[in-house]
């Protein structure tokens, strides 16, 4: 990062955000010219170099960009169910070739067939109803899938009086007398562990921000959900927006912080929305701001919304992207909680983290007898359409993953000869270990996979699994921030060996993949190329009969 850009980028504050004032040069034509980048530049005293090499990095922002109409679903979940052909030629009797891009991942892989026109998302659309969706612009734009809990269920209940349960529950948590303190203690005695993946408990990280002297502090929801296969984040943003909120207020209540930031994707278009409404709302009822409620507590919303760049799910990447630079990767220390956006204290959260909050002062310490020992609470997980109920379900943490598949997703409609559990950086997990998972941190680990975000993304018996490697390795290439040599060159190199092995009768050395693995896990800089060799790793321990064709 560059401190210089850092302090520039935040001269103004976060209301007149250089990072959005690109996105909005952006919407007219699919990607901003030289002219208003350097004009833009001039504004906030930056080199034109900045501007122009900020927005070459992402898929809605870059000039390749420009002239782009409608985009296609390339999300792992969507390429399983092998349904994006069928999307790409439907679209391509009305677009030209260089009219139709891609994006990673619509959040529709309960139906796939997704696709993005003119700002709205689509899926499971006949190429009929795609040709009246473009033709007459009428189409549905909702999707439907299964919500439900098993045993009593906190985040899939949410807030659902609305902005009036807000009140309520707001004046509910003033009258308790709770002191910032008091309500950071309920936090760490919760146990309530990160929900994005990596586990780590939001009190420490609260109780590190708390402990910063700053006039300004920021909490910031990372609602960059880019893994493949996972739409909770996205069920929270759009039919929970005030658990989401709450739980951002919450967090501002326990550190001290002043701001919420929500860092939405544009591939939620309709998120952004919804959350929109829900502040607008809120400011109406004079609930946020310095509120009636509690007037000694001033908190407000900022909605900043992505341009397509899946390594912003990175806590420091993201916040380089709302200060406008290239979303690399920060080295650390120092930790956001003190050297932050704009080089303020900053946490950074995940949608379902905060939106677990509110129900902690609602049972109290009831929280933390939910879930096992060290994986308390519930979790939400999402199902894709190779389930015969597909859907996201909120469950116990410790709940075992064949009740999960059986009783939830009432089994699988076709052969499936694994499932990619946690993202792409999460692992492969074979039919025959299901049996051995429950749904908590610990279990996944000891058995060598990564619960991460708990999405479930199935590979169908028909599947190669070297196509779908090919397909995951090309993702984390394409992905790659290019801060570090050890991800931007391994996961590139990788995809290359892979290409050559599936396409042109090459035999990949085993001592070299070896060594590039062991390359990306030790030397990459962040967890996207140290992540990415698990899944792969987990493919050649149980598909060994299967691969070992394709090395010598």
């Amino acid at each position: 990062m560059s401190k210089n850009i850092t302090q520039l980028s935040g001269r103004k504050g976060i209301q007149d955000n250089l990072f959005d004032r690109m996105g909005q040069l952006a919407q007219q034509t699919g990607a901003p010219s030289k002219e208003e980048l350097a004009k833009l530049a001039d504004e906030f005293l930056l080199g034109k170099a900045t501007t122009y090499g900020t927005t070459t990095f992402y898929d809605f922002l870059k000039p390749d960009n420009q002239g782009k109409k409608v985009y296609v679903c390339n999300g792992s979940a969507c390429q399983n169910a092998r349904t994006q052909g069928k999307v790409k030629n439907a679209l391509a009797e009305h677009f030209e070739g260089a009219e139709i891009g891609h994006i990673t991942c619509l959040g529709r892989c309960h139906e796939n067939g997704a696709f993005q026109l003119k700002g709205h998302n689509y899926s499971n659309l006949s190429e009929a109803e795609i040709h009246t969706l473009i033709t007459e612009n009428e189409g549905p734009k909702t999707d439907h899938y299964h919500v439900e809990s098993l045993g009593k269920g906190t985040l899939t209940q949410g807030i659902p009086g609305g902005v009036e349960q807000f009140a309520e529950r707001w004046t509910h948590l003033h009258m308790l007398g709770l002191k910032p303190a008091d309500v950071l203690a309920e936090i760490k005695a919760s146990q309530l562990r990160g929900r994005g993946g990596a586990g780590f408990p939001i009190g420490i990280k609260l109780a590190g921000l708390a402990a910063e002297q700053s006039e300004t502090k920021f909490i910031i929801c990372n609602a960059d959900e880019g893994d493949p296969g996972a739409y909770s984040d996205r069920y929270l943003l759009e039919q929970q927006p005030y658990s989401v909120l709450f739980g951002m207020m919450i967090a501002g209540l326990a550190s001290g912080a002043n701001w919420g930031i929500l860092y939405i994707r544009a591939e939620y278009p309709e998120a952004v929305t919804i959350i929109e409404g829900a502040i607008k709302t809120l400011r109406q009822k004079q609930l946020i701001g310095r509120n009636a409620i509690t007037p000694d507590f001033k908190f407000d919303f900022k909605v900043i919304k992505a341009q397509g760049a899946y390594i912003c799910g990175e806590e420091t990447a993201l916040i380089n992207s709302i200060e406008g630079q290239r979303p690399e990767v920060r080295t650390r220390p120092p930790y956001p909680t003190q050297e932050g956006l704009f080089g303020k204290p900053t946490a950074v959260n995940n949608v379902e983290t905060l939106a677990a909050l509110p129900s902690l002062f609602q049972d109290g310490a009831a929280y933390a007898k939910i879930g096992t020992a060290a994986s308390t609470g519930t979790k939400l997980i999402s199902l894709d359409s190779f389930f015969n109920r597909p859907g996201i379900y909120e469950v116990d943490m410790g709940t075992p993953l064949t009740q999960v598949i059986e009783e939830l997703g009432q089994g699988f409609r076709e052969k499936i000869k694994g499932l990619h559990i946690g993202g792409p950086l999460g692992g492969i997990v074979p039919t025959e270990k299901i049996k051995d998972l429950t749904i908590d941190f610990e279990s996944f680990k000891a058995n060598g996979f990564l619960l991460g975000h708990a999405s479930i993304v199935c590979i169908p018996e028909t599947k190669p699994m070297m196509e779908y490697l090919e397909e995951l390795m090309d993702f984390a290439a394409y992905e790659s921030c290019g801060k570090c040599f050890p991800c931007r060159l391994g996961t590139q190199r990788a995809l290359e060996l892979i290409q050559k092995a599936n396409h042109d009768n090459y035999l990949i050395d085993k001592g070299l993949f070896d060594d590039l693995l062991f390359t990306l896990e030790t030397g990459s800089l962040c967890a996207h190329g140290g992540g990415i060799p698990l899944p792969v790793r987990n493919a050649m321990t149980y598909y060994k009969g299967e691969l070992e064709q394709y090395f010598t």
